[in-house]
């Protein structure tokens, strides 16, 4: 009897034991299997911060200029006009009260006063000198939308009245090689080549008779309404190294629209490397802190007062990539 209940004992410790390591194992297993929690691919804390120490002693070295009250006028292309070439030539008259402003590029900086080129809304391209031919090449056929407007040297817009413009304008049969991008006539990108065409199904019988001619194809630009709200990206833009790495400008441009900050009903909302969206409720530039190396990309948008996107041909909002190396 008593040898029965011994070899029941290690029969019942036994299983025991073995349904222990085998609750162990699965627990095991599933923490194995368990997919780490995703990171962002930076680290970096971002902060804003107040215009850096270099663009104050900039400023200084500048005197009254950034008091200047600079107006542009767009008098080539006009607005509305049809152009039946994909060279578009650029032409800008400067007025107001310049108080020294001119734009001009520094052979020892490659820095100087100029005018931010946008088309349609593709990042900007510097022009320093208004004495010389400012060309778009290889414009393809449609729609498009070209904004200037005034910039310092580090590259903050001047935000008085006059100082942007805009004008549409069409370019029909201009014979553009649609596989080529847009460039300015020293061969820097204004604009990527278009995405290829979306094949289009064979149209059904119908009696209403074909287009003469050849049909214009669409182009990248939104169509824009010149007297709705409207955001102009502007910054950040392309490479930034050493000491500009230190703070980064966060600036843009608005028309017919004022931030809550300044009495209005609007808010740009900006995004960074896909963190938390922030507010700027002030027309003015801001600068972040904290950058690490590595390509980043920013967000901005133009918002109602309850955070409403507000719609014009899809610029109002616009995401850029741009690369720091410290």
């Amino acid at each position: 009897m008593k040898r029965a209940l011994f070899f029941a004992f290690i029969l019942v410790f036994t299983f025991a034991c073995t349904d222990s390591n085998d609750n162990a194992n699965k627990n095991a297993t599933a923490t194995t299997n368990t997919n780490p929690p995703t990171t962002s691919p930076y680290s970096h804390t971002l902060t804003e911060v107040e215009r850096p120490q270099k663009i104050k002693d900039e400023m200084a070295a500048r005197g009254e200029q950034d008091k200047a009250t600079p107006v542009l006028k767009i008098t080539e292309p006009t607005e509305g006009v049809t152009i039946t070439n994909s060279t578009v030539n650029v032409k800008l008259n400067l007025s107001g009260d310049l108080k020294g402003y001119h734009p001009m590029k520094d052979p020892n900086t490659n820095m100087g006063n100029h005018i931010h080129v946008i088309l349609d809304n593709e990042p900007y391209e510097a022009y320093y000198n208004l004495d010389s031919a400012f060309e778009l090449r290889n414009v393809q056929d449609g729609e498009h939308t070209l904004r200037v407007f005034a910039s310092r040297p580090w590259h903050e817009s001047y935000k008085n009245e006059g100082s942007f413009q805009m004008v549409k304008f069409t370019v029909k049969q201009g014979g553009g090689d649609a596989s080529k991008p847009t460039t300015t006539s020293t061969g820097h990108k204004i604009a990527n080549a278009p995405p290829p065409p979306t094949p289009v199904p064979s149209p059904q019988p119908s009696s209403t008779p074909a287009k003469e001619g050849k049909d214009m194809k669409p182009s990248k630009a939104g169509v824009v309404d010149t007297k709705k709200p409207l955001l102009t990206y502007s910054r950040p833009k392309g490479d930034y190294k050493g000491g500009d790495t230190d703070a980064i400008m966060i600036d843009f441009w608005l028309t017919n629209a004022k931030l809550a900050g300044d009495g209005g009903e609007y808010r740009v909302r900006y995004t960074i490397d896909g963190g938390d969206a922030k507010f700027i409720d002030k027309w003015q530039p801001i600068w972040i802190k904290g950058f690490v190396n590595g390509n980043h990309s920013i967000r901005l948008e133009l918002v109602d007062k309850n955070g409403v996107p507000v719609e014009n041909g899809g610029y109002n909002s616009t995401a850029r990539e741009f690369t720091v190396t410290k």
